[in-house]
């Protein structure tokens, strides 16, 4: 790796991180980075991971850090999302190069709609969900999450939303479920041989840097710093459907 490559992954690490850490789709960044220093779509996104479950265990650290704890919130989600995760990883490794860019562009239009949802109803507070209701959506958030990554944080912070939570709150429970989500499905990707270490290293340095400042902006800001973050977020995955980059 060229010393602009490595600058590159690291300030790509640094803007994921925070962009994950308040809202979601910092994969967005980071995988496009990885493509760019010479990996294939599959190891691009197996390598992304290693980064991103170090992200969400130092973020996950920081909140709890920060008197913002979400791990116990968390609890009742893990066990779908584990489970998701293994199932969304264990299919998307199956697949090659091609297959793997078509899927995600269909996963990004599939998505647009209950993510721009979510940015609206983000402040409300609704009756929680059922036991089985929250088992089915955090099982799909799992697969999804396993299989692509990018806008799974979205995806979490549309049903804590909606199941109530404010959305510092529903942060901080949010990374406790990614780093669940990416503890399961890192080692498919291992197991798979899709996983470059060293842009993974490089890149993993950014995303922690991120994760901690991204708790701090959280924190000092609420939600009246989140949301535009958020708004953003959603409003780059519809770029990307649209072809636009």
């Amino acid at each position: 790796m060229t010393p602009l490559e490595i600058g590159l992954l690291i300030l790509g690490g640094v803007a994921a991180g925070v962009v994950n850490t308040l809202a979601g789709a910092g994969s967005l960044i980071t995988v496009p980075l990885l493509v760019l220093v010479g990996l294939p779509g599959t190891i691009a996104n197996g390598t992304n991971r290693i980064g991103v479950l170090l992200h969400t265990l130092v973020a996950t650290w920081r909140f709890r850090a920060e008197g913002v704890p979400g791990i116990r919130r968390a609890i009742p989600m893990l066990v779908p999302v584990a489970l998701g995760s293994l199932a969304g990883a264990y299919v998307i490794s199956l697949v090659g190069d091609k297959t793997f860019e078509r899927l995600f562009g269909i996963v990004m239009i599939a998505l647009l709609l209950p993510m721009l949802r979510a940015t609206t109803a983000a402040s409300s507070a609704l009756k929680p969900w059922s036991p089985l209701k929250t088992f089915l959506f955090f099982f799909a958030v799992g697969m999804y999450g396993g299989a692509f990554q990018a806008g799974v944080g979205i995806a979490i912070l549309f049903g804590l939303s909606y199941a109530g939570h404010d959305l510092v709150q529903a942060n901080s429970i949010k990374v406790a479920i990614s780093a669940a989500q990416a503890l399961f499905a890192v080692p498919v990707f291992i197991i798979k041989d899709q996983v470059a270490w060293a842009p993974a290293a490089v890149l993993a340095v950014g995303f922690m840097l991120g994760g901690f400042l991204g708790v701090r902006i959280a924190v000092a800001g609420g939600e009246r710093v989140i949301r535009p973050v958020l708004v953003v977020a959603v409003l780059a995955l519809a770029g990307r459907m649209m072809g636009l980059y």
